[in-house]
């Protein structure tokens, strides 16, 4: 009897299971469980994602812990410049005279070496850091800088160098560049072959002096030459003045050609061969080097590459706009 009326409830139980509302509920409730997991799942992936942006911001905020020690034993300060001088690049002048302020700073600093390895770049950046290291030398007169070439100074990167009290690079290096270039290209003879129209409007009658789409004009030519001797000028008495009577006699040091360690070494472009480590060890007598480079905030490099992205999808939507 027992047996009988369960197996008949059990019966029931499935029948009234079967039943379309109850199917429906089932799936209702199936639903909601899955859509709970996947919140729940994307709760946490956006939870981590904002951890980890915040924990980058932190990161990138913080001063780097080499820049802000301060070192008790003697030591060499050691700032580097690799590459291009310009004011968009990390041998940017902002950045180096930092760096030279810290080292030149420091009480425990003994010598000041500005490691070079540059091709040039902007007269103006390379004049910026000229400026502060003559600057900095007569602020603290018992604390020689030294400028070592490694590969390459040449150009701005010997202009930075001229202002040293002395200046080492390898027999190999490749030195001087003292000139000044401006270069560029004629498109006339190709429009004209095209039967472009080069349209130009100005206020101003040489506003539009050395257009590469026009005919070469020889009044613009002759007072662009005027502006690149002021400039190589410049070039030539700082370079006097950083290395007086220590240069030899000859115009050709100033002609815009570049030589050798040995051959500056003849010329009075530099004081010695030898590498960083060789100037702090034989030179200055101290083996312990300082990095006072200021590396490039990560932070200040992904907002400059955000922006460039967004002023690039700006520009190329405005142009897709007007085709």
């Amino acid at each position: 009897m027992f047996w009988s009326k369960s197996s008949g409830d059990k019966s029931k139980t499935m029948s009234e299971s079967n039943r379309p509302e109850w199917r429906i509920l089932e799936n209702v409730a199936s639903a909601s469980i899955i859509e709970q997991r996947k919140a729940r799942r994307w709760g946490i992936f956006f939870k981590l994602l904002t951890f980890g942006y915040l924990l980058f911001f932190i990161l990138a905020l913080m001063p780097n812990s080499k820049q802000i020690t301060q070192t008790a034993y003697d030591h060499v300060g050691i700032v580097y410049i690799d590459g291009v001088i310009a004011a968009d690049t990390v041998a940017n002048a902002n950045t180096v005279v930092a760096g030279l302020r810290k080292a030149f700073s420091s009480p425990s600093s003994k010598a000041v070496i500005i490691a070079i390895n540059s091709p040039g770049g902007s007269p103006v950046q390379s004049g910026y850091i000229n400026d502060e290291i003559f600057r900095l030398r007569d602020i603290y007169p018992d604390k020689p800088i030294y400028a070592v070439i490694s590969d390459l100074g040449a150009s701005g990167g010997y202009y930075v160098a001229s202002a040293a009290n002395s200046i080492y690079a390898d027999k190999a290096s490749l030195v001087g560049s003292i000139g000044v270039i401006s270069a560029g290209f004629g498109f006339q003879k190709f429009i004209d072959d095209f039967g472009i129209e080069r349209r130009v409007y100005t206020s101003g009658e040489n506003k539009a002096f050395l257009d590469p789409f026009s005919d070469v004009n020889e009044k613009d030519i002759d007072f662009w030459k005027t502006v690149l001797s002021y400039t190589h000028q410049q070039f030539i008495d700082v370079v006097k003045k950083g290395r007086g009577t220590r240069l030899i006699d000859d115009p050709k040091i100033f002609s815009g050609l570049v030589w050798t360690g040995e051959q500056a070494l003849a010329k009075g472009l530099i004081d010695g061969l030898g590498s960083a480590g060789y100037v702090a060890r034989e030179v200055i007598g101290i083996d312990d080097f300082v990095d006072y480079t200021i590396e490039p905030n990560p932070f200040e490099s992904f907002v400059k590459r955000i922006g460039a992205s967004f002023a690039n999808g700006v520009i190329s939507v405005m142009s897709s706009n007007l085709r």
